[in-house]
């Protein structure tokens, strides 16, 4: 969090030796807290104050990566309880559960099925993020080392057992696995685990001030990266919980609580469990650990994970541009929507989906969709026509025919007066309608 100039001000020297470069120590803190000089330009300033400045500017919630390499996931540095205060800035992470009951054979497709969830979403990708590695007694370490080795995303290390975890983490420390998670019951060889290996550890407690002792314990024990963790079937009281930890470190500044949090829900229904994690990823998850692995299971959330955690400042676009859809000619539709990229791509995808080739003209909108852009007066019949002009659409095609959207029937008749498109067709009105429109209308 930024530090105002007083703040800086108090860890000074006060001394006013001018030496970095400003008459008073006064003057020279304004400069720190506009970014103009760094703490370090003090030549005075002592080791402990340095320090205190560096923890009191943190974000109240900590940074935490899990992997190495190309497989990295990161999570917290958040600022705010509500993303439209300003915006979250690490995204929800979907890990999939690979129990110790598998074979190997089903380990191994299990890893594969993990790197294969990829998916594109309004021309973003989606994806699960981490593979959690369920470790149970003999042959944990070859489990890790084959799960480290062929997976594609970051692994977390998932047992209770000291000796079995030590020698998992061990294995594959230089992947840096995620150590989930210490008890009550193992709370002083996990730490030590996570310390010896310099590991990110995920710690759970009964109680709040417990879980406040065993973060404080661990980060004096010299584990830098924590999570709090968040295990079980009661949905009431692990949100209660959860917002009870964001709160008292965004806001009160509680820096035991300053860490990501860890979730995963028992239950015996594939549907609950699906319902919980989408409880999860609205109410302050940085991961959640899914045992179900379903694609129904897993879609609507990374959907929510993909929605929850745009910038609401910025809104999702695509390039105003022209785009062909399969391998349109002279004969294939023209149609025109805004750049806002849920209402571009729904278009696309239901023209792809009626095999019938077509152009679709994007309307610079400054990325509204339909029916906000001509409320905002952000499209117009003008701006339409300009835009087909620019495009060079009439050369593409040799007809004049122009499907423009269903909610926008006002501007027919001015395309039609204004422009060389003289057969402007009203389409439909939602994208879903738009294979059978297509279908119905136009001669293929």
């Amino acid at each position: 969090m930024a530090l105002t100039g007083m703040q800086i001000y108090k860890q000074l020297p006060k001394t006013n030796c001018k030496k970095c470069g400003f008459p008073t120590c006064m003057a020279f803190a304004m400069q720190v807290a506009a970014k103009q000089k760094a703490i370090s330009d003090c030549p005075e300033i002592s080791e402990e104050a340095t320090t205190a400045l560096s923890e009191e500017s943190a974000p109240p919630i900590k940074l935490v990566t899990i992997g190495a390499g190309d497989a990295v996931f990161e999570t917290g540095q958040e600022t705010v309880m509500f993303r439209h205060e300003d915006k979250f800035h690490r995204k929800c992470g979907i890990a999939f559960k690979l129990e110790s009951t598998l074979s190997d054979d089903e380990f191994r497709a299990g890893i594969e099925e993990i790197n294969s969830r990829k998916y594109v979403r309004v021309g973003k990708e989606i994806k699960v993020e981490l593979c959690a590695v369920e470790l149970d007694g003999d042959g944990s370490a070859e489990r890790a080392r084959l799960a480290a080795g062929a997976s594609a995303v970051p692994i977390i290390l998932v047992g209770e057992d000291p000796a079995v975890m030590s020698e998992a983490a061990a294995a594959i420390k230089e992947k840096k696995p995620l150590i989930y998670r210490a008890t009550a019951a193992n709370i002083d060889d996990f730490i030590k685990i996570a310390a010896d290996n310099e590991l990110p550890l995920a710690i759970s407690a009964g109680t709040a001030e417990e879980l406040a002792d065993f973060t404080v314990k661990a980060k004096d024990a010299g584990v830098a990266e924590l999570l709090l963790s968040f295990k079980g079937d009661k949905v009431g009281d692990t949100v209660r919980f959860t917002t009870q930890v964001r709160r008292s470190a965004l806001m009160s500044k509680f820096r035991p609580f300053g860490y990501p949090i860890i979730s995963e829900f028992e239950s015996d229904s594939d549907e609950t469990e699906t319902a919980l994690i989408a409880v999860a990823v609205a109410k302050y998850s940085g991961i959640v650990i899914m045992k179900g692995r379903k694609a129904w299971q897993l879609m609507p959330n990374l959907t929510l994970v993909q929605d929850v955690f745009t910038d609401p400042q910025v809104p999702n676009t695509v390039d105003a541009k022209l785009y062909e859809i399969g391998t349109p000619d002279e004969n294939s539709p023209v149609m025109y929507t805004t750049n806002f990229s849920l209402t571009y791509f729904s278009v696309a995808g239901e023209v792809e989906r009626s095999k019938i080739p077509a152009y679709i003209c994007v309307v610079e909108t400054e990325g509204l969709g339909v029916l906000n852009s001509w409320a905002g007066d952000k499209i117009t019949a003008e701006k339409v026509i300009q835009t087909l002009k620019d495009q060079k659409v009439a050369d593409k095609v040799k007809h004049r025919k122009l499907i423009i959207p269903g909610l926008l029937p006002v501007f027919k008749a001015e395309i039609e007066d204004l422009s060389e498109w003289k057969e402007v067709i009203i389409g439909p009105e939602t994208a879903r309608e738009i294979p059978g429109f297509l279908n119905r209308v136009w001669d293929k």
